[in-house]
């Protein structure tokens, strides 16, 4: 069964856009919404960054073999809208 994860600074949009739309936030809060899923998403694309590195680090030492490294690299792109 695949696994579906969902960034959290999607969840933050969407929760924002959920809350303006209904009244229930004011435009200060969805700034900070949105300023705080943005903050979320940087330290979620830097985790895959540092993922990427130490994945590449490996497979140049030779610790795993070439499917292994391309395996786990589309992995972790999958995961990331960046990379």
């Amino acid at each position: 069964m695949k696994s579906m994860t969902i960034p959290a600074a999607t969840l933050a949009l969407i929760l924002a856009a959920s809350m303006s739309t209904t009244g229930c936030l004011s435009r200060s809060a969805a700034g900070g919404a949105v300023v705080g899923g943005a903050a979320i998403g940087g330290a979620y694309e830097y985790q895959n960054k540092r993922a990427l590195d130490a994945l590449e680090d490996e497979y140049r030492r030779g610790l795993i073999t070439r499917s292994e490294y391309e395996r786990r690299k589309d992995e972790t792109s999958r995961r990331s809208l960046i990379y």
